[in-house]
Parts: C-alpha cells; structure tokens; sequence
C-alpha cells in the first residue's frame, strides 16, 4: 500500500492545486453569501419576502435554506416534493413565472405557504440554472404597497438567480474535492474491499497527504496570480483580453525556460 500510495500522491496532489486554483478564482460562496442575495433581493423589490430553495438530490425535494423581508423566515427549512407548488414547477420546467393572483393558479400550494406562517397574493419564482442543469429555486413575494410584478421584475429576479447559481456551484466545488479524490482512489485500488474501517482509514491518510498546507502559504506566486485574475472579473472585455495575450506570453517563456533546463 505505501508504494501505491507514493506513487498516487504525486497525481492527486496535481488535481487538488487545480482544484484551490479554482475555488480561489471563483466568487466567495456558502449560506453567507446565499443569504445576502436575497436580502438583496427584498430591497431592491421593496418585498414582504424573498427566498431561496435548493434542490436535495437524494430526497428529491426542494429545500428552503435562506429567507429574507419581514416576512421570509418561516419559510426557513421547509421541504416539499420537486414537483410541489410554483416553486416544483419552476424547478421542474426551468421557466420562470409571475402571478400577480397566486390564489387563482392551480399550482399554487396554499397549504405549504399557511405552513409558513404568510400566504402571499402574488409572487415572481425563477430557477438557479447554469449549462449544467437547476439547482433550485428564487421566489420574490408581494411587493410593498401591492403593485404587480411585471416582466422587468422577472428580468431583475434572474439576474439575481444568476449569482446565486454561481455562488453555490463554486461552494460545491470546494466541498466535494476531498469526495472526488476519495472515489478516485476506491476507483483505482480494485482488489481493495471497500467500505471497511481500514480501507477508509487508509483513503483518509492519502488525501490528508495530497492535500497537506494545500494553500496555506498565501505568500506563494500561485496563489497571488490567482487572487489578482479573480479580481479581473469586473473588467471590460478588452482589458481581459490583453491580460490573456500576456499570460500566454509568459507561459511561452516559461516554456522555453523549461526546456532549456532540461
């Protein structure tokens, strides 16, 4: 087992650099930020409400794990089928929807929103959805003062979606890269049993090892190389594009550096 693991450390320790290279590039990410886009999204609407379901695969339920407005929080927790309400239908369908009489539309679970303590009259509910598939569900509630949601309303409700989506897909990258390098090694040890106390403990040792300081040192070139590039993403098209032409400029003649070392 040591020499099978000497040899794999090298390899694992190359996906996880990438990985943290990854998770450094992306936005900040987890309930926190959750939590603040749809804050954000009560005021800018000026809602009663505002929350944020995500999708349980292995339920296949919606749960709702953030809330804002005055009154979002009983919502807070709540669990309903995939399919279940406006927010399953969302989900299911990926297309957004408006109601400004949610007590007239037939998808609409009266029964699930008295759970919560508040019945909206109407409502807007868009999906958290990327090229890789719906995570889950953002529904705005009644506007102060009544007015209806319009198809502009919808338009803000997905742009605010959007950095939610981006939120958690980068939360989930960094949460599962010790699950990845597990199921790699399960993967290539075949004549191992797995599932034993030994095996995993074995599993443990070698990921521990691979990903060992992984990022520890801030003071590392890479690191600041990656802060620097993930504070590019406010900048216009054509300052990325220089950025790009330079970097493969030095990867050029790092390269050729290479090479002439060898």
């Amino acid at each position: 087992m040591t020499d099978d693991r000497d040899a794999l450390l090298p390899t694992l320790h190359a996906v996880a650099l990438r990985v943290e290279a990854a998770r450094r590039l992306a936005p900040p990410a987890g309930t926190a930020v959750l939590q603040s886009i749809v804050e954000a999204t009560a005021v800018l609407f000026g809602a009663e409400a505002a929350s944020l379901a995500l999708h349980d695969a292995g339920t296949d339920r919606l749960v709702f794990a953030v809330a804002a407005g005055e009154q979002g929080q009983g919502v807070v927790g709540l669990a309903i089928d995939s399919g279940q309400g406006v927010a399953g239908y969302v989900f299911s369908t990926g297309q957004p929807l408006a109601l400004s009489d949610v007590e007239r539309d037939a998808r609409f679970g009266r029964d699930t929103a008295e759970q919560t303590g508040y019945v909206p009259r109407s409502l807007i509910a868009v999906p958290l959805m990327d090229d890789e598939g719906i995570l889950g569900v953002l529904e705005v509630l009644d506007k102060c003062g009544g007015g209806a949601f319009d198809l502009r309303d919808v338009e803000l409700a997905t742009v605010f979606a959007r950095q939610a989506t981006v939120a958690i897909r980068s939360s989930r990258i960094e949460r599962d890269t010790a699950n990845l390098l597990r199921s790699t090694l399960r993967g290539a040890d075949e004549g191992a049993s797995t599932g034993s106390g030994s095996d995993e403990a074995a599993l443990d040792s070698i990921v521990a090892a691979a990903i060992d300081r992984l990022g520890a040192d801030d003071d590392d070139p890479l690191w600041a190389l990656a802060d620097q590039i993930a504070r590019l993403r406010a900048a216009d098209p054509y300052q990325l594009e220089l950025v790009r032409e330079l970097l493969a400029v030095l990867v050029r003649r790092a390269e050729r550096g290479r090479g002439r070392v060898r």
